[in-house]
């Protein structure tokens, strides 16, 4: 069974609408187990809602659990957002709804949450979260980056972490979510020269870049 776990090496950077995007191409399923800034009003615009559509189901607030256990109310790290609703994630759970889930769609689409290193609770993060399901499942990882200026940087630094974890993704995805000051084709070149052979797509939003090759 195989697990594509979408990760970033921020937030607000396009890991939503690559996930949608995979899970329509390969007609299959996806979940975002932990998400931040879940509030019913916005609902329609949230990230559940767009892997709702993705599926193929009704885009309803009472749906919201099919994609997300985990919904916080405060935009921020998982950890801090649990907090302040004195709440907790149980992270073996976390780890056992991803492989149960896994074992029943092939492949299973996952996205992940923030970065690559951000906190889900007191002792994990979420590379700790991959690393304990590439030891259950067929791991795919793929990362998503944004367009904007220092991107080049977070980007080599987040795939060195992944390199060292034996995590290396399948694929760079840089996201382009409006024009910046660098066309992102150049900035691509430029991160693929030392991306050490992992292959670097180009993503502007409203677009769509054939990835289910890769998987």
């Amino acid at each position: 069974m195989t697990a594509i776990f979408v990760t970033s090496s921020g937030t607000e950077i396009g890991k939503t609408y690559v996930s949608a995007m995979l899970t329509r191409e390969l007609q299959t399923r996806a979940i975002k187990p932990l998400v931040s800034g879940f509030d019913e009003t916005t609902f329609p615009e949230s990230d559940p809602a767009m892997l709702l559509a993705a599926m193929g189901e009704e885009v309803v607030f009472e749906n919201a659990g099919r994609v997300s256990r985990w919904r916080f109310k405060a935009a921020l790290s998982p950890d801090m957002a649990a907090k302040r609703e004195g709440r907790t994630i149980d992270f073996d759970a976390l780890v056992a709804e991803c492989v149960d889930a896994a074992a029943k769609h092939d492949p299973l689409v996952i996205e992940g949450v923030g970065g690559l290193m951000v906190p889900l609770d007191a002792a994990h993060t979420v590379l700790d979260w991959m690393k304990a399901l590439d030891a259950r499942v067929r791991l795919a990882p793929l990362l998503v980056v944004g367009a904007y200026l220092g991107t080049i940087s977070h980007t080599l630094t987040t795939l060195a972490v992944m390199r060292a974890e034996n995590l290396l993704p399948r694929a760079i995805v840089v996201s382009e979510a409006a024009p910046g000051p660098v066309p992102v084709e150049e900035t691509a070149e430029t991160i693929a020269r030392f991306s050490g052979g992992v292959p670097v797509r180009v993503l502007p939003r409203g677009a769509t870049v054939p990835l289910a090759g890769l998987f």
